[in-house]
């Protein structure tokens, strides 16, 4: 990174010294995980880029946007509708959590026992090591776990917090409270940024969201084939640029990939080795550089080709209806699209259970893998729903529970290698 880098995040309050030890472990941790991998589409390229520029580039684009009077909001979650924030002139980033960082600092305003997404995500802002948390005027919280709830009451210390209300079921009224809960969000958008949302900006946002929604669709579509065109971990590192990349240039690299991909599958090549199992990941979501599972999976013998995780399929899987004359029918079908993500906070929840049953068959998948961070209630507990309705349908299963810690890696990597022989073996029958 550059001499002028180091100013930009001084000027920041970045620990330049803290923010040094975090960006020497990243380099090696990629190559190793995803420069190593054989026969990558040319069209990765971009996406190499971008994490080699991570802490730079894009917070050089975002420091011009504020310069220039625009604002930046962070979110946590899949439930921030950013087609608003875009509507009322900000940017829309999504902000670090998947690395342990900052314990120490955590650990003085958290439990020691709590879900290390939530200590990830204290401890980049407690220890001033994350330029985009740095670069944000606003970050948005929702109520998808009790942990993140009563964190966002002690961030909102150190940083604006504007906390949306998740209802926990999908009934008539639990729409009402949602779509009250966009509209404020769209007001308090309005009043950050200084500027009107009018439905010619938020029908221009929800073209343009939509848009890199409808990229990624491509892309998971393309995964169905045999062999995978793309490896799950390039997938994977594809879906967690798109929460803080530049919308249209990022829609435009990943429609340029599908191309090369597209004619991949032409030609019948692609990454997946005959006798690779074909598997689906499931579960809480996987932040960068957290490719810890990922990479023990599809250096195991299998190839993933779908990721049910918000990093994933639950980010980009519906789109919002644009046929909405008013800015109120365009706030409805905001809400709308939104309440059918598939998180482990509703109950019940039997549309998620379905999904998954639906994309192993549609993906040709020979199991799922659902992993669940250590701490993380609602998925750890939803798991015993995922595995009982799996194997009712037949579809093996493998449930584990990990953290962002490597001491496990030898353990995770034999419990996977034995699923994925055992799912040879009954292939083989």
């Amino acid at each position: 990174m550059s001499a002028d880098y180091r100013k930009m995040w001084e000027s920041l309050g970045v620990d330049l010294e803290a923010h040094d030890r975090l960006m020497g472990v990243l380099p090696p941790t990629y190559g190793n995980v995803y420069l190593s991998q054989e026969n990558r589409p040319a069209g990765m390229e971009y996406f190499d880029f971008v994490i080699s520029e991570v802490h730079g580039q894009r917070i050089v684009e975002l420091q011009e946007h504020k310069a220039g009077g625009g604002k930046v909001v962070g979110a946590f979650c899949v439930f921030v509708p950013e087609e608003v924030v875009r509507a009322a002139g900000g940017i829309c980033v999504g902000l670090c959590s998947g690395v342990e960082i900052g314990r120490t600092q955590a650990e003085k305003v958290l439990p020691r026992s709590i879900c290390p997404l939530i200590k990830s995500f204290m401890g980049f802002k407690l220890s001033r090591v994350c330029p985009y948390f740095e670069s944000c005027d606003m970050v948005v919280g929702e109520t998808t776990c009790d942990g993140k709830k009563k964190a966002f009451e002690i961030l909102n210390d150190y940083i604006p917090v504007h906390v949306m209300e998740i209802p926990q079921m999908r009934r008539d009224k639990d729409f009402a409270l949602w779509r009250s809960e966009v509209r404020d969000f769209a007001l308090a958008m309005e009043e950050l940024t200084g500027n009107k949302i009018t439905p010619e900006s938020l029908l221009r946002s929800i073209k343009e969201v939509n848009g890199k929604r409808r990229a990624l669709l491509r892309l998971s579509e393309l995964r169905k084939n045999s062999p995978a065109p793309i490896s799950g971990k390039d997938s994977l590192l594809i879906e967690q640029i798109a929460m803080y990349d530049d919308v249209e240039r990022f829609t435009a690299q990943v429609n340029e990939l599908c191309e090369e991909l597209e004619t991949r599958v032409k030609e019948g090549s692609g990454v997946q080795k005959p006798g690779d199992m074909r598997i689906i990941v499931s579960g809480t979501p996987m932040a960068v550089p957290n490719w810890k599972v990922p990479h023990i999976i599809e250096t195991s013998g299998a190839v993933i080709v779908a990721e049910e995780l918000c990093t994933g399929l639950r980010y980009f899987e519906n789109t919002v209806a644009e046929d909405g004359g008013s800015l109120e029918q365009m706030i409805d079908a905001i809400a709308r699209r939104y309440l059918e993500i598939n998180c482990a906070c509703f109950s019940p929840n039997r549309q998620r259970m379905e999904r998954i049953v639906q994309l192993a068959r549609d993906y040709r998948a020979d199991g799922v893998i659902h992993v669940s961070l250590a701490f993380c209630d609602p998925y750890l507990i939803e798991a015993n729903r995922v595995e009982k309705t799996l194997k009712e349908n037949g579809i093996p299963v493998l449930t584990l529970e990990t953290d962002y810690g490597q001491e496990d890696t030898g353990q995770l990597k034999t419990r996977i290698e034995a699923f994925l022989e055992m799912l040879g073996c009954g292939k083989k029958r």
